[in-house]
């Protein structure tokens, strides 16, 4: 299976260049956005999936949106980062389908790939490298706004930046097994496109042409957890971008996520991330 280039919808928050000396050593981040790194010089660590990788010059670094992972820094240590996220469209979330590596070789494409966006987007730098900082409602805000408030052409170049950086873990990547299953891809590009409304176990058992106990089962396998359980993750993740990168009210948000009951959706939302969209909302705020 192949996606269509339309289905990678990125979009940029923050691209520059930091500087560190022992400085870089934060715990337990997670963010409804992707990162891509590339080291110049020094050296550092990244923790995360039970893996630690170390960051070294000449080598860009892929870290997923909701993945929790951690740094670690004890000397002098300089990098190039880029925070991308892929926006609100009904499409295929390329990393469900497949494994991509954390690292992989850079040249002076890539380098000079990044001077050149930080040059052309000074505004979108970090305020500091600690995430507390960036990691909050108002700062996300205001880099979606610029981001949507560019013009088009300057989008496209921008898009074709992210791309060119995105295309040598794609060249990496591998499917994923469960890919060869036709029902649950399928099934899966199916949750993926109608993730803004109500979506019954009924109506993918019958996509699968398999009973609906079955189609719970084989779901589960794959995935690890059940179906209904797996929609409502991944409307939670939506809502947890759209807390950040947006206005409007909780309320607002759970009927734009087909949730009839915003209650509901806010005991949802408590459960996956451990404090109400408010509460979030707040805490990164």
């Amino acid at each position: 299976m192949n996606l269509p280039i339309e289905s990678l919808n990125f979009q940029m928050l923050n691209v520059g260049l930091a500087m560190h000396c022992n400085d870089w050593n934060w715990q337990g981040v997670s963010s409804p956005y992707s990162r891509i790194y590339l080291c110049t010089q020094g050296q550092a660590w990244l923790h995360l999936q039970g893996q630690v990788v170390e960051l070294r010059p000449h080598h860009l670094y892929l870290v997923p949106a909701y993945v929790r992972h951690s740094y670690e820094c004890h000397s002098a240590f300089t990098h190039y980062y880029l925070h991308i996220y892929e926006g609100f469209k009904k499409e295929t979330d390329i990393f469900e389908y497949y494994e991509f590596p954390v690292e992989v070789d850079a040249d002076d494409i890539d380098e000079s790939i990044f001077a050149q966006m930080c040059a052309h987007y000074p505004d979108t730098k970090l305020p500091s490298s600690n995430p507390v900082s960036y990691n909050n409602m108002s700062h996300t805000i205001d880099y979606a706004t610029r981001y949507n408030q560019m013009s088009l052409g300057d989008k496209f170049e921008l898009r074709g930046s992210i791309l060119l950086l995105f295309s040598k873990f794609v060249k990496k990547a591998r499917m994923k097994v469960w890919t060869g299953d036709k029902r649950l891809l399928e099934s899966l590009k199916y949750i993926n496109h109608n993730i803004y409304r109500e979506i019954s176990i009924e109506e993918l058992a019958s996509m699968a042409c398999v009973t609906k106990p079955h189609f719970i089962r084989l779901f589960t396998k794959q995935f690890g957890m059940p179906p209904l359980q797996y929609i409502n993750r991944k409307k939670a993740e939506k809502a947890q971008l759209a807390l950040l990168t947006g206005d409007q009210s909780v309320k607002d948000i759970a009927f734009s996520l087909g949730f009839n009951d915003h209650s509901y959706f806010i005991r949802l939302f408590k459960k996956t991330f451990g404090m109400t969209p408010m509460e979030y909302r707040t805490t990164m705020g």
